[in-house]
């Protein structure tokens, strides 16, 4: 896109239009670099524009990847409390495997969740920590209601701890399954570090089967 064509928005709807062309890149950087490679010079470059204009949408680069962030969990809750729904079997480890599929599934949302406590969150205003926060609590909203559709058994805070859980450790294990290119070599070239090489969706089904497990008994 030509720089020119990012003049200053004069209108609301031109601000939003500018806005989602700057999401959309450093969506599209992040999935094929990884959140931690990208800058905000590489966003502006992107969608044509010089890095003092993108600033007058975004203050930094943490705030875009934490609008992202928050998008990312809308999506993966309808996801989520889709398939729930779709599902025949009511047992735990049914619960656990939807949430492990729906989030293996979703590589660049897993990278985010990772950065987001770590960073995200660090270098921006106290209106967009707000912002991400209520977001998050509005999309575990249907998340709940679609496990304990499963689980009676299950309270509201036993949900809200298996899905801190359950994202937890998808950040965690996605970072550890998609090391540098270097060490991901060094695991494939030694035996002995074969333990080092993680597949998310299986580690997190079983970690989380037995945490459902867990928490349906102690309920």
């Amino acid at each position: 896109m030509e720089t020119s064509e990012f003049q200053r928005a004069r209108s609301p709807e031109a601000k939003r239009r500018r806005e989602a062309a700057i999401l959309e890149a450093a969506r599209s950087l992040g999935r094929e670099r990884g959140i931690r490679d990208v800058t905000l010079t590489d966003i502006a470059a992107a969608v044509g524009m010089h890095k003092s204009a993108l600033l007058r949408y975004f203050e930094t680069r943490e705030e875009i990847y934490l609008r992202l962030t928050a998008e990312g969990w809308q999506e993966w809750s309808d996801a989520l409390s889709a398939r729930l729904r779709e599902t025949t079997d009511p047992g735990p480890a049914a619960v656990a495997r939807a949430f492990a599929a729906t989030l293996a599934a979703r590589g660049m949302f897993c990278d985010l969740l990772a950065h987001a406590p770590l960073n995200l969150e660090r270098n921006v205003s106290l209106d967009a920590v707000r912002a991400f926060k209520l977001a998050t609590l509005a999309a575990r909203g249907p998340i709940t209601e679609a496990v304990r559709e499963h689980l009676p058994g299950l309270d509201e805070q036993d949900v809200v701890d298996l899905v801190a859980t359950a994202v937890s450790l998808a950040g965690a294990l996605w970072q550890i399954a998609n090391p540098g290119a270097e060490v991901a070599a060094l695991y494939r070239s030694d035996p002995r570090l074969a333990h080092a090489v993680v597949e998310v969706e299986p580690r997190l089904a079983r970690i989380l089967t037995a945490t459902v497990t867990g928490l349906v008994r102690s309920g």
